[in-house]
């Protein structure tokens, strides 16, 4: 049985009873407390009552925390409204309620400098609630039940920037809060325009996802528009997406509903850095370097760094090491990430190689040429792995017409 209202087996009917008993404390302040509501948190967790229920009173907690139902009229920082993209737009062929998320322009870091977590995060909460509302109005205005929502990432532009750490730690966040907030309320996600990065960047943020919502992520090829349009109606699609849906100014983007982000000036800056943790912390003496090696196994892998040095700036560079086994000076080795000057006591740096052929990459600390000053540098280093699903289903859309589900590969 599917566990949904009219199709439950007699187990899943005496512990959605017993569920309702053992939340009584508690129901007065849920924002719905019919079966549909409580067999969601069920199903989350496979009719498992203590764990369910432990997920239903955190949830409640949450809502008081993030003060839920006066959040609709909660007016975000400034920053936030004009540069955090996505937005609601238009219904699918069932009336459930889509939501758009634009990833290329999300300028990540300079809203991380310009707002806090806790906003962002209060954000992205608001925008859940905005549209489990908007699925209560549809299922009255309907006359049926509409509590799933579609949502289309668009992946232009999607690249190594977005790979940042503190972007990929906060998103994972807005992940789990949703997760753990709104379960059971995706219909299906659907991936239009993914770049080749697409696999390190989804084998990052996937394991916030639980089974069922990996199995809902619908990379889609070249025909995107036109699946799109078997479960959306055209009327519904911004023109931008394929559709004929325009703002009333006649824009194709549907601005006043999706928000497309964009860079965050500096004005909004209140912070030039974010505390970070390091791994590892090393001397380089004067006149010399520091060299820290990894080996690449396959094509399409990410490097990515942070690091900062103290009193004084650093050099930095990335090689590809030309003989194996024994140490190379920088001019031996085939630069890949050009050797230049940081001024990282000031500002801590970061970056990101996608290593298009497997071999050892160093990376590499110049301090060659101070003459007088040892450099002390703290620096983290990991080695970003394409979701081997992912990649190869990819590989194989091409510019194939298809669409692909991601699967639940570990």
């Amino acid at each position: 049985m599917s566990g949904r209202v009219g199709d439950l087996s007699p187990r899943q009917a005496e512990a959605l009873a017993q569920f309702r008993e053992n939340l009584r404390d508690v129901l007065p302040s849920l924002p719905s407390q019919d079966d549909y509501f409580l067999l969601k948190w069920l199903r989350a967790r496979c009719f498992d009552l203590p764990k369910s229920e432990a997920m239903l009173r955190k949830h409640v907690e949450v809502r008081k925390y993030m003060d839920a139902d006066n959040i609709i009229a909660w007016e975000a920082p400034e920053v936030i409204k004009k540069y955090m993209s996505g937005g609601m737009c238009g219904y699918d062929r069932e009336g459930s309620p889509i939501w758009y998320e634009i990833i290329g322009p999300l300028d990540a870091k300079g809203l991380l400098f310009s707002a806090s977590k806790q906003d962002l995060l209060k954000n992205k909460f608001r925008d859940c609630e905005v549209l489990r509302r908007e699925c209560e109005q549809q299922s009255q205005k309907l006359g049926k039940k509409i509590e799933m929502v579609l949502m289309v990432y668009d992946c232009e532009g999607l690249g190594l920037k977005h790979l940042w750490k503190p972007a990929v730690d906060t998103y994972g966040e807005l992940l789990s809060m949703f997760e753990e907030n709104y379960p059971e309320s995706l219909k299906r996600l659907f991936i239009v325009k993914a770049p080749k990065i697409f696999p390190v960047a989804y084998n990052l943020v996937k394991h916030f996802l639980s089974e069922d919502t990996r199995k809902k992520v619908v990379v889609l090829g070249s025909n995107w528009k036109e699946v799109l349009q078997k479960y959306i109606d055209p009327e519904q699609i911004p023109v931008e997406y394929g559709g004929t849906l325009t703002d009333p100014d006649g824009d194709p983007k549907c601005p006043s509903k999706i928000n497309y982000g964009g860079d965050v000036p500096q004005r909004y800056y209140v912070r030039d850095q974010l505390a970070q943790q390091y791994e590892h912390t090393v001397v380089v003496n004067r006149g010399s370097s520091h060299q820290v090696e990894y080996e690449i196994l396959f094509p399409g892998c990410v490097l990515r760094w942070q690091f900062r040095s103290e009193g004084a700036d650093v050099g930095f560079g990335v090689y590809l090491k030309t003989k194996i086994g024994e140490r190379q000076r920088a001019g031996e080795m085939t630069e890949v990430y050009p050797n230049q000057r940081y001024n990282s006591h000031m500002v801590p740096e970061d970056g990101s190689l996608t290593c298009s052929t497997p071999g050892i990459y160093v990376l590499r600390f110049d301090n060659t040429y101070s003459y007088l000053h040892s450099k002390k540098v703290s620096y983290s280093v990991e080695v970003l792995l394409p979701d081997t699903a992912s990649a190869q289903q990819i590989q194989k859309l091409g510019d194939r017409l298809s669409e692909v589900t991601l699967n639940h590969s570990p």
